[in-house]
């Protein structure tokens, strides 16, 4: 897996605007100024359930995209396959920022429990989309659900408990942060430092670490998350600079679409339209034709597939684990996750590979599922 890890890169892209937090707090139902400490505090405790589902939101999208990516075979795609690599990097520290700013408020990550863990298909959690995400093998199908995760959405402030995008989520997380640490006596940034995974401690790359301490702390890593994911509101172009020129990357969704529409942007394309530079060469049906949402109970119990299912669906659990005890604690730890990642792969790659049953052009490919 030497190819899903890159040194950071000081050019990445912070694309998102501040228009959101301009809007009132009374527009979508949230008090804050005449609220009690003791409502307040209540307002924090849902805050953290809010930012543990974010965790859990980053976590969802992961396993279809290393499904996409482990389905592509040798040699075919290698643009797509290098796409793909990057963006789960992306995730992976998205995930770990997002529980970096749960232990700076007092928090504590959960991210090994059942509950943590999708059954796919699935919802993505927080968002009101009708669509679900699934478990398969690359093709038009999944990158269209791929975009459909990343697409940015008009940042309407509401007083539900679901949004029409992951940066309408954030957007509401960031104001609470804001409004909460000024109204609760002492601040709301209060967690143990030692609790932070930091930038030595991180195998991954796809951006900045940020550790977080403070409500400025909090406002840059979301700031890279949803710039990460969405990009700029309604433009390509950046004011100071071209966002799609040498050395800047950018956001999921176009990265996406790029592959979608088998074509590269030029700078001065418009995110509303695809894009109309170089063709990218995608070969469709370069790929494992894995089942749809693999499940262990589609396996003859305790065969030997259904061993190695289980074997890889342990290896995904010490990775959960050790990710677990990182970020509530141990933050040294994260580095033995390197050999697991790797592991992950090899036995993922196995399970591409091997007949759902005898004859069958259909494999098995993994199941990401809980497993003790």
């Amino acid at each position: 897996m030497e190819s899903l890890f890159q040194t950071n890169n000081p050019k990445r892209h912070k694309i998102i605007s501040d228009r959101f937090d301009t809007i009132q707090l009374k527009s979508s139902g949230e008090q804050f100024e005449t609220a009690s400490q003791e409502t307040l505090h209540k307002k924090l405790e849902i805050l953290k359930d809010d930012i543990q589902s974010a965790i859990e939101l980053e976590h969802s999208t992961i396993p279809p995209y290393l499904c996409a990516l482990y389905s592509i075979k040798d040699g075919a795609n290698d643009y797509a396959a290098n796409t793909i690599k990057s963006i789960v990097l992306e995730e992976m520290l998205h995930m770990i920022m997002a529980a970096n700013i749960l232990n700076a408020i007092g928090g504590s990550p959960a991210i090994n429990t059942p509950d943590f863990i999708p059954e796919y298909p699935t919802k993505l959690p927080k968002i009101t989309e009708d669509f679900y995400v699934s478990l398969e093998k690359f093709s038009k199908s999944s990158i269209s659900t791929f975009l459909q995760i990343e697409k940015s959405a008009e940042h309407k402030p509401h007083p539900g408990k679901e949004y029409h995008s992951i940066g309408e989520f954030y957007a509401s997380i960031k104001r609470r942060l804001k409004w909460l640490d000024k109204a609760i006596e002492g601040g709301i940034f209060t967690g143990k430092p030692e609790l932070q995974i930091t930038t030595e401690q991180y195998y991954g790359s796809g951006g900045k670490l940020v550790s977080v301490y403070c409500l400025d702390d909090a406002i840059l890593a979301i700031d890279e998350i949803v710039g990460q994911g969405e990009g700029i509101d309604g433009e390509i172009e950046d004011p100071d600079h071209e966002l799609f020129g040498e050395g800047i990357e950018y956001a999921h969704y176009f990265r996406f679409n790029e592959i979608y529409h088998e074509q590269k942007y030029r700078p001065r394309d418009s995110p509303q339209e695809p894009p109309t530079g170089k063709p990218i060469t995608v070969d469709w049906d370069a790929v494992y034709n894995m089942k749809e949402n693999p499940k262990m109970t589609d396996l003859p119990k305790d065969s030997e597939i259904w061993q190695k299912s289980y074997n890889f669906n342990k290896t995904y659990m010490a990775l959960l684990n050790n990710i677990h005890d990182a970020c509530n604690g141990n933050p040294q730890l994260l580095m033995q996750g390197i050999a697991l990642m790797y592991d992950l792969k090899y036995k993922a790659l196995e399970l591409m590979k091997i007949p759902i049953a005898e004859g069958s052009s259909i494999t098995v490919g993994p199941s990401f599922e809980y497993v003790e």
